[in-house]
């Protein structure tokens, strides 16, 4: 998979020509304010196409030009002083990307002794007009609104870090949107056949999202799979080694079969670039599609592990609920629930098939099971429990009519005892408790899987879902 191109933000600062005359070096200073917020945003990892001071309506044409040709992902209006609205709504208009409205004061609080003391009304109002930018708010949103503009709103001053905060999650739920639309989602074999939550309409899921959906074949991965040579498998024998805590059972025979099936694995996501995939497949006794469906575990491990996150069971909404958490460097384990604990107030949630080991508690255990609980076969398989401390479910929900929205709950994994049956399990505690944690989840309509990252990363997500144009709801 490619890495995804950096994020292009638009900025520009707004304010009012008639003033420059009138208030010597106001509109200098307004400049500086412009170049340290330019500045902070780089240190974001995104390329900064700066338009400067867009003062008149000739400069709103120019600067929408520049969004334009450069394509830019997000846009940050800066409200230097009051202007007029009319420089503003030309340049959201015409380049049609979301627009977060910067209400940043150069400080918390005006000296007022001191400003009082200048003495000079004329120098006191330039020195107020460098304050004012609260002035400008209420005209851009009542004009946003009138045009059915959508915008979000951060107000603070210059070295908040409140605002700073909400900034940078604006900037990373863009990152996210932007690399969604780059994924390419790998769909192998079909759906677990019966799991009616789990059928996904793949032509909304797109149409939201902006990802590609990639229908694979088995055949494909058998073909790769023959193709393995022995300095390969030789590798990938040593990387599970390596990345794993192998249990000493572990039948040799049994580590080639899941190694030669990894190899096959990574061939197929690079030669089809996937950023992400679902599975599932039975096939039938004796069949080499057989032994390449029992020993698929370890290496879907692997890639989840490595930024391609894979769902078992073809659970296609997951996996992008999978794929935001492992964007936003918050994991994106496959989980649903196993089992409550009324007595120490906690829930368990765990998966069969792969995880997310990169978020471990500890190494993660490669272990051999005789039988493959509700599916064909016997193999190895992962134990793991989920690293302790913050976590965050999401869930990419269709609910009734087709329509997409995010489920998120904030939580924490805690220590305790878990099930040792070869499975990934934790233990989760939630605010709200476990009666009422699973009853307010399992109404809101998912999927019975979800995905784990750890982390409360739900301010992050709510962003994304408000640049997806999408509902977020949140658990709790």
């Amino acid at each position: 998979m490619k890495a995804p191109k950096p994020i292009r933000i638009g900025l520009f600062g707004i304010g009012l020509d008639t003033y420059w005359p009138q208030f010597h070096g106001l509109l200098g200073r307004l400049q500086g304010y412009q170049n340290r917020i330019a500045e902070r945003l780089r240190g974001y990892d995104a390329r900064i196409v700066d338009a400067g001071m867009v003062d008149t309506i000739d400069k709103a044409q120019a600067a929408a030009s520049l969004f334009q040709r450069e394509e830019v992902d997000l846009i940050f209006l800066y409200i230097s002083t009051y202007a007029l609205s009319s420089t503003v709504l030309p340049v959201v208009q015409k380049t049609r990307a979301p627009v977060v409205v910067l209400n940043l004061q150069p400080v918390a609080q005006l000296d007022y002794e001191a400003f009082n003391k200048l003495g000079d009304r004329g120098t006191m109002t330039g020195v107020w007009l460098e304050h004012c930018q609260a002035c400008s708010a209420p005209e851009i949103a009542c004009v946003f609104n009138r045009a059915g503009i959508a915008y979000h709103l951060v107000t603070g001053y210059l070295e908040d870090p409140e605002a700073w905060r909400e900034i940078r999650d604006w900037v990373d739920a863009a990152k996210v949107q932007a690399a969604l639309r780059e994924t390419r989602v790998g769909v192998l074999g079909h759906y677990y056949c019966g799991m009616l939550d789990v059928y996904s309409d793949m032509t909304q899921l797109a149409a939201v999202f902006g990802n590609h959906f990639e229908l694979l074949e088995m055949c494909g991965l058998h073909r790769r799979r023959t193709q393995v040579e022995a300095a390969g498998l030789a590798q990938k024998i040593a990387q599970l080694h390596r990345e794993f805590a192998v249990a000493p059972e572990c039948d040799p025979a049994e580590m080639e079969r899941a190694a030669k099936t990894s190899c096959a694995l990574d061939a197929l996501v690079a030669d089809h670039r996937l950023g992400a995939f679902a599975y599932y497949y039975e096939s039938e006794d004796n069949t080499p599609y057989r032994d390449i469906v029992t020993s698929l575990i370890p290496g879907n491990t692997l890639l989840t592990g490595h930024h391609v996150p894979v769902a078992g069971e073809c659970e296609i909404k997951n996996v992008i609920a999978m794929k935001i958490l492992d964007l936003l460097g918050a994991g994106g384990s496959f989980s649903e629930f196993y089992l409550a604990d009324f007595k120490e107030e906690v829930v368990f949630l765990g998966h069969d098939g792969p995880a997310h080991f990169a978020i471990a508690e500890g190494r993660v255990d490669l272990v051999p099971l005789p039988v493959y609980h509700g599916k064909p076969g016997k193999g190895l398989s992962i134990q793991m429990t989920v690293r302790h401390g913050d976590v965050t479910l999401l869930s990419v929900v269709q609910s009734n009519g087709g329509k997409v929205f995010l489920l998120v709950a904030e939580g924490a994994s805690v220590p305790g005892a878990v099930m040792q049956i070869g499975n990934t399990n934790s233990r989760y505690r939630f605010p709200i408790g476990v009666k009422k944690f699973m009853n307010d989840w399992s109404q809101a309509g998912p999927a019975h899987h979800c995905a784990i990252g750890v982390g409360h990363v739900a301010s992050k997500i709510a962003k994304l879902a408000a640049l997806l144009g999408i509902e977020m709801r949140r658990i709790g």
